[in-house]
């Protein structure tokens, strides 16, 4: 962790010029060796059934083998379900979360994000266009790259494979599988997939360091301390922020002391995110789209907002039962859980709401609006661009489809 850190400060103290050099290089390495890691594993599966080196055989064995593992849409627990059905469901709460949280979590981190963002601000308004559907399509990839691999050792494991490397300290662990399988690489290739993963680690610390040193120098110390501060005093500032940034993080997570290892990282980061993302998303989109939104109903939606995700998260279930109209709260095996996906889209819904409701009483604060003037023709695209969006929205329902 203090390695990755001081590698990270190095990056970022470079500017974002070096962050995007960076990104760059390790995404080639990573889609390159993923679609490698991933045609090998397969292999081994075929070989492992009898079929000889067909990946697309492989491929078909995993489906029949595993299907439950290709779901992309759990299914409600039932009074017999497992506790391990109920947390998956929790997790991904079936067609639920399409019309909750899912939606708001994806467009609060790819708009409303500083880390995001940063990215597109730094080109032209086609180029932004065409980067953020590039990444469109990579994001696409990913079951291919990470769940393919997975699934696969999996079934190794299942068939007598891999059972040591499977092992921490004698303890089988659920988050073994990608070393595994990186384990079917040869060694060159080994090392420089492993290379590259340190750089994606480094490079997205490096991003939200960077984000970090932005929003506290521009956004609070130049705008409410001291307006007049110069550059050079800015930059130091930034760099002693991303420092006790980065310190601040190693002492939180030392030795795991958030529990974040028991479900793994990134659903912690987006439970916990979603404290934040429903309430900060509906003062974006309504004060981008409605232009009576106010400053005090904004500021009132993003503390309202925090207050009712804390509210759904650790209060409701046993204010208003384990089940009403608005939810079920389900088994945790210490107490009962809304699940997070479920608690963002009602935490977004009634915001909205607070949101509307303050700016239309606020008669005061909509006399002084100064909405800002937007060309509407920004908002057109080429045919090319519109012909990339149609693909990836076809893509998406072709995979809920074929993986129901």
């Amino acid at each position: 962790m203090i390695g990755l850190a001081v590698f990270a400060l190095i990056i970022t103290l470079g500017g974002m010029k070096v962050i995007g050099y960076t990104d760059v290089i390790q995404v080639l390495v990573l889609i390159a060796g993923g679609l490698i890691t991933s045609y090998i594993a397969l292999t081994v599966v075929s070989e492992k059934f009898g079929y000889g080196k067909d990946a697309l055989a492989g491929f078909n064995q995993l489906l029949k083998t595993a299907p439950d593992h290709f779901k992309m849409i759990f299914d409600k627990p039932v009074a017999g379900s497992s506790q391990q059905e109920i947390n998956h469901y929790s997790s991904l709460p079936g067609l639920a979360m399409l019309a909750a949280g899912m939606w708001v979590a994806n467009l609060n981190y790819w708009g409303c994000n500083q880390y995001i963002t940063q990215r597109a601000l730094g080109a032209n308004l086609k180029k932004a266009r065409t980067g953020i559907l590039f990444a469109a399509f990579l994001k696409l990839m990913m079951p291919l790259l990470v769940v393919l691999p997975g699934i696969a050792v999996y079934v190794l494991h299942q068939n007598g494979e891999l059972q040591q490397q499977m092992l921490t300290n004698g303890e089988l662990r659920e988050d073994n599988p990608y070393s595994a399988v990186l384990g079917f690489l040869p060694t060159g290739l080994r090392g420089l997939s492993m290379a590259a993963l340190t750089a994606a680690i480094v490079a997205s610390l490096a991003g939200k360091a960077n984000s970090i040193s932005a929003i506290y120098t521009l956004g609070i110390k130049k705008k409410y301390i001291k307006k007049d501060a110069e550059e050079k005093k800015l930059v130091w500032m930034g760099s002693m922020v991303v420092i006790t940034a980065l310190i601040i993080a190693i002492i939180v997570n030392w030795k795991d002391a958030l529990g974040i290892g028991g479900k793994g990282g990134f659903e912690f980061m987006k439970k916990y995110t979603g404290y934040i993302s429903p309430a900060i998303f509906p003062v974006f989109l309504l004060g981008f789209f409605w232009k009576k939104t106010t400053s005090k109903a904004a500021i009132t939606g993003i503390i309202g907002g925090v207050l009712l995700a804390i509210l759904f998260d650790i209060f409701l279930p046993g204010i208003a039962g384990n089940d009403t109209i608005l939810y079920t709260a389900y088994p945790t095996g210490g107490g009962y859980d809304i699940p997070f996906l479920i608690q963002m889209g009602w935490v977004f819904f009634f915001t909205s709401i607070l949101i509307i409701t303050v700016s239309l009483l606020d008669a005061k604060g909509r006399a002084h609006i100064h909405a800002l003037e937007v060309d509407k023709s920004l908002y057109k695209v080429t045919p090319g661009i519109m012909t990339v969006i149609i693909i990836l929205l076809i893509l998406i329902a072709g995979l809920y489809i074929r993986f129901w």
